[in-house]
């Protein structure tokens, strides 16, 4: 992924091809006024005073933008064995992703042999003014897509200097319930399936909106081709490419029914790990939009009315439900997930209730209904997986802005380890 978009060279190009024509412009009209009257002539003397300035600083602007490009593309790996790591863990609103960088002295790829490091919590709303100071621990390491070469993303959690986890930490629980023997055992695998919109920095209104109005009804948007039908697909796959860079598994895009709204899949991925990368994933696609200007959205409902919200619909399996009789053993697990529904969706994102109303493509959140290809239920589970009497099945009740940490480890541990 080039950290210049197509955009950037389209603008850097056209902008050149307009000043080359302005000064034959200019140079065909000096010529042709060349022998006018004096007043005439000065007349075009200010006029190409004024437009030399002009260009002058249009080309100044162009240059800059160009240096700075190919200052960000430098590769530092071809001269030095110094890296890179940018430090990434989740802020404090348990949504907002904070991130800084450090040098290291050479290459590491594992993550315990990485150095822990500290960050202001007071400015993250993750601790006290008078006691500030939070503790990284590096979890997970990826492939670095902006800086490349062997520069590295570092996926962390956050502890008191006591070495407490902080309240925000999700990830420390997660870790606990996945190295549970009786989970390890049954290998959980997740797919999720993350919806975010893309908005308009300056409006807060979806990407390819009219100003102040809407686009037609939804219909034409899901999974379509065409200007009038997808907005933002040069973001949508610089980010797929840059995940693959990664490591991260994606395994998908598509556009969704709202316009300006999209979707990736992640995995599958075992255990913690689909959560880590989904969110590195997240941070991904979040200084991609920064870098367009676009602002990210995963809040669950981001136009109220006719218009589809946004979830982080979430494919699980287990060993026994993937071997053959595992349909038995997922409608078991499906029985223990009814039992605790509330608990469940009081966990699943803030905001869901504007979005599982029981309309476009969701369950009432106050009911639980699991059904075969019904994308209306609570639980979802395939044709596939009927037809060949094991596989996985889908929740669907996961919002956008869930955190990965809690829904992945709260689906294992009910249907692993709880005990009705």
């Amino acid at each position: 992924m080039e950290i210049e978009t197509e955009n950037q060279q389209k603008i850097g190009s056209d902008r050149h091809i307009i000043l080359t024509n302005r000064i034959v412009s200019a140079r065909r009209t000096a010529l042709y006024h060349g022998s006018g009257t004096k007043r005439g002539r000065e007349r075009i003397k200010k006029k190409k005073r004024k437009f030399l300035s002009e260009v002058s600083a249009e080309n100044f602007g162009f240059l800059k933008m160009s240096l700075l490009s190919d200052l960000i593309k430098l590769n530092v790996s071809d001269i030095t064995e110094k890296v890179i790591a940018e430090y990434i863990w989740v802020g404090g609103s348990g949504m907002d992703m904070r991130s800084k960088a450090r040098t290291l002295s050479g290459p590491v790829k594992d993550p315990s042999k990485l150095p822990k490091w500290n960050y202001d919590g007071s400015s993250t709303g993750q601790a006290p003014g008078q006691d500030s100071e939070v503790i990284l621990y590096p979890q997970a390491i990826f492939r670095d897509p902006f800086r490349r070469g062997n520069n590295i993303l570092v996926m962390c959690d956050a502890y008191t200097p006591a070495g407490e986890p902080i309240p925000t930490n999700k990830r420390h629980n997660a870790a606990k319930i996945f190295s549970h023997p009786d989970v390890v055992a049954e290998e959980p695998w997740y797919g999720i399936e993350q919806e975010y919109t893309l908005l308009q920095k300056d409006v807060q209104w979806p990407l390819g909106w009219p100003l102040g109005g809407f686009p037609g009804p939804q219909g034409p948007y899901y999974c379509g081709t065409g200007a009038n039908k997808a907005f933002g697909r040069d973001i949508v796959d610089s980010h797929y490419k840059a995940c693959l860079y990664a490591g991260i598994n994606i395994s998908g895009i598509n556009g969704e029914v709202m316009p300006g709204q999209w979707e990736f899949q992640v995995g599958p991925s075992v255990g913690i790990s689909a959560a880590d990368e989904l969110w590195v994933a997240r941070y991904i696609l979040e200084r991609i939009t920064e870098i367009a200007g676009v602002v990210l959205s995963f809040d669950p409902k981001p136009i109220q009315g006719d218009w589809n919200g946004a979830g982080a619909h979430t494919n699980y399996s287990t060993k026994s439900m993937r071997s053959d009789g595992g349909y038995e053993v997922i409608k078991k697990a499906i029985a223990k997930l009814e039992k605790r529904h509330k608990e469940h969706i009081a966990a699943y994102g803030e905001g869901n209730e504007r979005r599982l109303t029981g309309r476009h493509e969701t369950a009432d959140m106050n009911s639980f209904v699991w059904g075969v290809a019904n994308r209306g239920a609570s639980i979802r589970v395939g044709r596939e997986t009927e037809k060949a009497g094991k596989g996985y099945f889908e929740d669907r009740r996961p919002a956008s802005n869930m955190d990965p940490y809690v829904v992945t480890s709260m689906v294992a541990e009910t249907t692993i380890l709880w005990k009705p």
